[in-house]
């Protein structure tokens, strides 16, 4: 059976994503750091739909924790098949009001999390023979968001940081992909305004907010087409094109 990883899994974007790998047959594995109840409250979730998803607790930004967390995951499983670095936060405000600690901490988990939990993980794919890394950027890494540049800048750094991984690990057979999602209905946009809101679904061309389903189903086919690598796939419904 294959094992997934998502960083960043108990809630939003990365419960779909695993929900959708759990109807697949994989074995899954949830990471989560700070909102542990949460957590406990996703696993039990799916317990109830008969999935049996490992929680595992580690900052992404931390070295340390990611090791421990990777040992952990051979150690149950001996091996991963497809990692999906979900893990990110958000900052949104003028450019005047971002601190340096506002940037290195965007930075630290949307791009330092992704190389650390890729780094790990393709160690063991190469050696494995194979293997599939899916990152999830964003629509603003690709054309910019007002207001916030640290959140743009970092999922900018993502789908380059991609595109590199994917030139490299491919003569191992190890495919790096990445996932951008346009506006999707998840608690990271939950302070927009209605005002704010409706505007940008105007900006839509399919006329709606995207689903985490919709950003799960990129991923799944990302993890399952073994001659796709180096791609940015837009789930964004033709926003920003």
């Amino acid at each position: 059976m294959k094992t997934v990883l998502i960083t960043g899994g108990t809630k939003g974007i990365g419960k779909a994503v695993a929900q959708e790998f759990l109807q697949q047959g994989y074995e899954v594995i949830l990471n989560y750091f700070h909102d542990e109840e949460a957590a406990l409250s996703t696993q039990s979730e799916f317990n109830m739909l008969g999935y049996c998803p490992v929680l595992m607790r580690a900052d992404v930004s931390d070295e340390e924790q990611v090791k421990e967390m990777f040992k952990e995951v051979f150690r149950i499983y001996g091996k991963l098949d497809v990692l999906v670095n979900n893990a990110g936060i958000s900052k949104v405000q003028v450019i005047q009001d971002t601190s340096v600690y506002d940037w290195e901490e965007v930075f630290a988990v949307n791009a330092m999390g992704t190389f650390l939990c890729s780094r790990e993980a393709a160690e063991s794919m190469i050696c494995s023979g194979g293997g599939c890394i899916i990152n999830i950027a964003s629509i603003w890494g690709e054309v910019g968001a007002s207001c916030e540049v640290a959140y743009s800048a970092s999922k900018g750094a993502v789908i380059a940081f991609t595109k590199a991984l994917a030139k490299e690990l491919a003569p191992s057979f190890v495919r790096v992909n990445c996932v951008s999602p346009g506006v999707i209905d998840t608690d990271m946009n939950s302070h927009l305004t209605e005002v704010e809101m409706e505007d940008l679904i105007n900006q839509i061309p399919l006329g709606r907010l995207g689903t985490g389903e919709d950003v799960a189903k990129a991923c799944v086919f990302f993890a399952e087409n073994s001659y796709v690598t180096g791609e940015v796939l837009s789930v964004g419904g033709g926003f920003a094109k």
